[in-house]
Protein backbone atom coordinates (compact mmCIF):
# COMPACT_ATOMS: atom_id res chain seq x y z
CA UNK A 1 0.00 0.00 0.00
CA UNK A 2 1.26 3.46 -0.86
CA UNK A 3 1.56 6.41 1.49
CA UNK A 4 1.51 10.12 0.73
CA UNK A 5 5.20 10.17 1.56
CA UNK A 6 6.17 7.93 -1.35
CA UNK A 7 3.47 8.76 -3.93
CA UNK A 8 3.08 12.27 -5.32
CA UNK A 9 1.17 13.63 -8.31
CA UNK A 10 2.21 16.84 -10.05
CA UNK A 11 -0.67 18.39 -11.95
CA UNK A 12 -3.27 21.08 -12.43
CA UNK A 13 -6.88 20.84 -11.31
CA UNK A 14 -8.31 21.64 -14.75
CA UNK A 15 -6.34 19.13 -16.83
CA UNK A 16 -8.30 16.05 -17.97
CA UNK A 17 -5.03 14.15 -18.27
CA UNK A 18 -4.28 14.75 -14.61
CA UNK A 19 -7.79 13.67 -13.60
CA UNK A 20 -7.30 10.40 -15.48
CA UNK A 21 -4.51 9.60 -13.08
CA UNK A 22 -6.55 10.73 -10.09
CA UNK A 23 -9.38 8.38 -11.15
CA UNK A 24 -6.93 5.48 -11.34
CA UNK A 25 -5.40 6.28 -7.95
CA UNK A 26 -8.86 6.55 -6.38
CA UNK A 27 -9.95 3.31 -8.03
CA UNK A 28 -6.96 1.57 -6.49
CA UNK A 29 -7.57 3.13 -3.08
CA UNK A 30 -4.10 4.69 -3.01
CA UNK A 31 -3.05 7.59 -0.85
CA UNK A 32 -1.03 10.29 -2.59
CA UNK A 33 0.03 13.91 -2.28
CA UNK A 34 -1.28 16.23 -4.97
CA UNK A 35 1.10 19.06 -5.86
CA UNK A 36 -0.54 21.87 -7.83
CA UNK A 37 1.58 23.19 -10.68
CA UNK A 38 1.48 26.62 -12.32
CA UNK A 39 2.33 25.87 -15.95
CA UNK A 40 3.09 29.54 -16.57
CA UNK A 41 5.77 29.34 -13.89
CA UNK A 42 6.84 25.71 -13.69
CA UNK A 43 8.30 24.54 -10.44
CA UNK A 44 11.88 23.29 -10.08
CA UNK A 45 10.41 19.92 -9.06
CA UNK A 46 8.45 19.59 -12.31
CA UNK A 47 11.47 20.60 -14.39
CA UNK A 48 13.56 18.04 -12.53
CA UNK A 49 11.02 15.23 -12.76
CA UNK A 50 10.03 15.84 -16.41
CA UNK A 51 12.92 17.72 -18.05
CA UNK A 52 12.01 16.57 -21.58
CA UNK A 53 8.36 17.61 -21.97
CA UNK A 54 8.03 19.78 -18.83
CA UNK A 55 4.32 18.87 -18.70
CA UNK A 56 1.86 17.34 -16.26
CA UNK A 57 0.82 14.85 -15.06
CA UNK A 58 3.89 13.41 -13.44
CA UNK A 59 3.55 10.61 -10.88
CA UNK A 60 6.46 10.36 -8.46
CA UNK A 61 6.73 6.97 -6.78
CA UNK A 62 9.54 6.46 -4.32
CA UNK A 63 11.30 9.49 -5.76
CA UNK A 64 11.17 8.19 -9.34
CA UNK A 65 9.05 10.00 -11.97
CA UNK A 66 6.60 8.41 -14.40
CA UNK A 67 5.38 10.75 -17.15
CA UNK A 68 2.51 10.82 -19.66
CA UNK A 69 -0.96 9.87 -18.52
CA UNK A 70 -1.39 6.61 -20.45
CA UNK A 71 1.97 5.32 -19.29
CA UNK A 72 1.12 6.36 -15.73
CA UNK A 73 -2.19 4.49 -15.86
CA UNK A 74 -0.47 1.30 -16.97
CA UNK A 75 2.24 1.74 -14.33
CA UNK A 76 -0.38 2.12 -11.61
CA UNK A 77 -2.20 -0.99 -12.76
CA UNK A 78 0.97 -3.08 -12.91
CA UNK A 79 2.29 -1.84 -9.57
CA UNK A 80 -0.94 -2.16 -7.59
CA UNK A 81 -2.92 -5.13 -8.99
CA UNK A 82 -6.06 -4.64 -6.86
CA UNK A 83 -9.13 -3.35 -8.71
CA UNK A 84 -7.66 -3.92 -12.16
CA UNK A 85 -7.93 -1.17 -14.75
CA UNK A 86 -6.77 -3.22 -17.72
CA UNK A 87 -8.35 -6.62 -18.45
CA UNK A 88 -6.45 -9.70 -17.26
CA UNK A 89 -6.97 -11.56 -20.55
CA UNK A 90 -4.07 -10.69 -22.91
CA UNK A 91 -6.34 -10.38 -25.96
CA UNK A 92 -8.78 -8.07 -24.16
CA UNK A 93 -5.88 -6.10 -22.73
CA UNK A 94 -4.45 -5.59 -26.20
CA UNK A 95 -7.88 -4.50 -27.45
CA UNK A 96 -8.20 -1.96 -24.62
CA UNK A 97 -4.80 -0.52 -25.48
CA UNK A 98 -5.83 -0.30 -29.13
CA UNK A 99 -8.99 1.67 -28.37
CA UNK A 100 -7.15 3.94 -25.96
CA UNK A 101 -4.54 4.69 -28.63
CA UNK A 102 -7.27 5.19 -31.23
CA UNK A 103 -9.15 7.68 -29.06
CA UNK A 104 -5.97 9.61 -28.27
CA UNK A 105 -5.00 9.92 -31.92
CA UNK A 106 -8.40 10.34 -33.55
CA UNK A 107 -10.47 12.13 -30.90
CA UNK A 108 -8.25 13.81 -28.32
CA UNK A 109 -5.51 14.95 -30.71
CA UNK A 110 -7.89 16.47 -33.29
CA UNK A 111 -9.82 18.18 -30.46
CA UNK A 112 -6.64 20.12 -29.73
CA UNK A 113 -6.44 21.27 -33.36
CA UNK A 114 -10.10 22.26 -33.25
CA UNK A 115 -9.45 24.21 -30.05
CA UNK A 116 -6.14 25.86 -30.88
CA UNK A 117 -6.78 26.84 -34.47
CA UNK A 118 -9.37 28.35 -36.78
CA UNK A 119 -10.15 27.87 -40.48
CA UNK A 120 -9.08 24.71 -42.30
CA UNK A 121 -7.12 23.25 -39.38
CA UNK A 122 -10.11 23.55 -37.08
CA UNK A 123 -12.50 22.16 -39.70
CA UNK A 124 -10.22 19.17 -40.32
CA UNK A 125 -9.93 18.53 -36.58
CA UNK A 126 -13.71 18.60 -36.14
CA UNK A 127 -14.26 16.24 -39.08
CA UNK A 128 -11.73 13.76 -37.69
CA UNK A 129 -13.42 13.95 -34.30
CA UNK A 130 -16.80 13.16 -35.84
CA UNK A 131 -15.37 10.15 -37.65
CA UNK A 132 -13.83 8.91 -34.39
CA UNK A 133 -17.07 9.42 -32.48
CA UNK A 134 -18.88 7.36 -35.10
CA UNK A 135 -16.43 4.50 -34.69
CA UNK A 136 -16.56 4.68 -30.88
CA UNK A 137 -20.37 4.76 -31.17
CA UNK A 138 -20.27 1.33 -32.80
CA UNK A 139 -17.80 0.02 -30.24
CA UNK A 140 -19.84 1.09 -27.19
CA UNK A 141 -23.21 -0.02 -28.60
CA UNK A 142 -24.74 -2.73 -26.41
CA UNK A 143 -22.24 -2.13 -23.59
CA UNK A 144 -22.58 -0.28 -20.33
CA UNK A 145 -18.95 0.81 -20.35
CA UNK A 146 -16.02 0.14 -22.63
CA UNK A 147 -14.62 -1.91 -19.77
CA UNK A 148 -17.80 -3.99 -19.41
CA UNK A 149 -20.09 -3.63 -16.41
CA UNK A 150 -17.46 -1.57 -14.60
CA UNK A 151 -15.30 1.26 -15.83
CA UNK A 152 -11.84 0.31 -17.05
CA UNK A 153 -8.83 1.60 -18.94
CA UNK A 154 -10.65 2.80 -22.08
CA UNK A 155 -13.37 4.53 -20.04
CA UNK A 156 -10.71 6.38 -18.06
CA UNK A 157 -8.84 7.39 -21.21
CA UNK A 158 -11.90 8.52 -23.19
CA UNK A 159 -13.56 9.90 -20.07
CA UNK A 160 -12.35 13.46 -20.71
CA UNK A 161 -14.90 13.73 -23.53
CA UNK A 162 -17.81 13.23 -21.12
CA UNK A 163 -17.02 16.46 -19.24
CA UNK A 164 -14.26 18.57 -20.80
CA UNK A 165 -15.46 18.40 -24.42
CA UNK A 166 -18.37 20.73 -23.68
CA UNK A 167 -16.01 23.51 -22.57
CA UNK A 168 -13.74 23.01 -25.56
CA UNK A 169 -16.63 23.10 -28.02
CA UNK A 170 -18.27 26.22 -26.58
CA UNK A 171 -15.11 28.29 -26.28
CA UNK A 172 -13.78 27.30 -29.72
CA UNK A 173 -17.24 27.67 -31.31
CA UNK A 174 -17.60 24.27 -32.94
CA UNK A 175 -19.75 21.17 -32.46
CA UNK A 176 -18.50 17.61 -32.86
CA UNK A 177 -20.53 15.66 -30.30
CA UNK A 178 -24.18 15.28 -31.37
CA UNK A 179 -26.40 13.16 -29.13
CA UNK A 180 -28.77 12.42 -32.03
CA UNK A 181 -25.95 11.08 -34.20
CA UNK A 182 -24.10 9.31 -31.41
CA UNK A 183 -26.81 8.23 -28.93
CA UNK A 184 -24.77 5.35 -27.49
CA UNK A 185 -21.79 7.61 -26.83
CA UNK A 186 -24.17 10.14 -25.28
CA UNK A 187 -25.60 7.46 -22.99
CA UNK A 188 -22.09 6.30 -22.06
CA UNK A 189 -21.00 9.87 -21.24
CA UNK A 190 -23.99 10.43 -18.97
CA UNK A 191 -23.54 7.04 -17.29
CA UNK A 192 -19.85 7.68 -16.70
CA UNK A 193 -20.53 10.99 -14.99
CA UNK A 194 -22.93 9.23 -12.61
CA UNK A 195 -20.28 6.78 -11.40
CA UNK A 196 -19.38 8.03 -7.88
CA UNK A 197 -15.66 7.67 -8.55
CA UNK A 198 -15.97 10.05 -11.51
CA UNK A 199 -18.77 12.28 -10.22
CA UNK A 200 -16.86 13.06 -7.03
CA UNK A 201 -13.56 13.64 -8.84
CA UNK A 202 -14.01 16.24 -11.54
CA UNK A 203 -13.31 19.97 -11.34
CA UNK A 204 -16.21 22.21 -10.37
CA UNK A 205 -18.30 23.34 -13.32
CA UNK A 206 -18.31 26.98 -12.20
CA UNK A 207 -15.22 28.67 -13.55
CA UNK A 208 -14.27 26.01 -16.10
CA UNK A 209 -15.80 27.89 -19.02
CA UNK A 210 -13.95 31.09 -18.21
CA UNK A 211 -10.70 29.18 -17.80
CA UNK A 212 -11.08 27.60 -21.23
CA UNK A 213 -12.00 30.96 -22.72
CA UNK A 214 -8.65 32.27 -21.51
CA UNK A 215 -6.89 29.21 -22.96
CA UNK A 216 -8.64 29.81 -26.28
CA UNK A 217 -7.62 33.45 -26.39
CA UNK A 218 -4.03 32.55 -25.56
CA UNK A 219 -3.98 29.87 -28.26
CA UNK A 220 -5.31 32.24 -30.91
CA UNK A 221 -2.54 34.71 -30.07
CA UNK A 222 0.12 32.01 -30.03
CA UNK A 223 -0.95 30.48 -33.35
CA UNK A 224 -2.14 33.65 -35.08
CA UNK A 225 0.01 32.98 -38.13
CA UNK A 226 -0.76 29.26 -38.31
CA UNK A 227 -4.32 28.79 -39.52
Amino acid sequence: MSTKADLKLLGTKVSPFVWRVIWALKLKGLEYEFIEENLSNKSPLLLEMNPIDKTVPVLIHGGKPICESLIILQYIDETWPQNSILPKDPSQRASARFWAKFSEEKLCGPSRDAFYFTGEKQAKGVETMKEALGILESEIKGKKFFGGDEIGYVDIVVGWSAYWLQFVEVTANYKAMDSTKYPHMDRWMKSLLEVPLIKDNIPLYDGMLSIYQVYREMSLLAFANDK
